[in-house]
């Protein structure tokens, strides 16, 4: 429970790799607002059968203003705010020279401008109460990959973003770190085992020095750690979690 008596907001918390972290907040004691594209409403009933406190808020995270909302939400609902997840991403997969520039825009908005405003409005806040977490989602492609160049460029800018928000308010008792996962087990990974007759499945086994894939839980830990006060000397960093795939 070392996060008891802290609220926290997971946004894309209503399924795969978001639900995992929120579940994982939730345990350890935190009053978790669960914000997703869509109503989050099963996600957070599953927290609440297993005795954690969440409610569920609907944001387009490349609204600035419905991310104000979100933020404004959670004080209201809970009376304080000291956690923030910027989880909520997009792909829009193809090879830079026939990427379309809707495509292009589409990505940077969620993944990127997204995630600018979603730590912009904690920001705002934590520095009032001189106490905040904000740990941001990235990717192991924020290093490059083939069919990327918009996923790659906005986790590349994501980790930009963590390194200048951690040292502008590092001062006001505001960490800011970024999470890298490698091939976390989601139900958009796990169709891999229907391509070629687990012919993908396989082969993605294969880069992972651990052999296996990880779990949204296995984010979920990390971030955990970095939300509590066992993580307050550690901000600024870029902590991958993919069983040794990430280099």
């Amino acid at each position: 429970m070392r996060l008891k008596g802290k609220v926290a907001i997971v946004t894309g918390g209503g399924r795969g790799l978001g639900k995992g972290i929120a579940m994982k907040l939730a345990e350890e004691g935190a009053r978790v607002v669960v914000a997703d594209m869509a109503p989050a409403d099963e996600a957070v009933a599953e927290m609440r059968e297993k005795g954690g406190t969440a409610v569920s808020f609907q944001v387009n995270v490349s609204k600035q203003e419905e991310v104000k909302a979100m933020v404004q939400f959670a004080i209201d609902t809970y009376g304080t705010f000291d956690i923030m997840v910027n989880n909520a991403g997009i792909n829009r997969d193809g090879m830079l020279h026939k990427m379309s520039k809707e495509n292009w825009d589409t990505v940077i908005a969620v993944d990127l401008t997204g995630t600018f405003y979603g730590t912009q409005e904690a920001v705002n806040y934590m520095r009032s109460k001189n106490y905040g977490r904000i740990i941001n989602i990235s990717s192991g492609s924020w290093l490059g990959n083939i069919g990327q160049a918009n996923y790659a460029a906005a986790k590349a800018g994501v980790i930009g973003l963590t390194k200048t928000a951690a040292r502008e308010n590092a001062r006001k008792g505001i960490t800011c770190n970024a999470i890298c996962p490698g091939f976390i087990e989601t139900d958009m990974t796990l169709k891999l085992k229907d391509v070629n007759d687990g012919a993908a499945w396989d082969s993605m086994m294969q880069r992972i020095p651990m052999g296996y894939a990880g779990k949204p839980e296995d984010v979920g830990n990390m971030v955990a750690f970095l939300a509590s006060d066992d993580a307050s000397y550690v901000t600024s960093e870029v902590l991958n979690v993919g069983g040794g795939m990430i280099v």
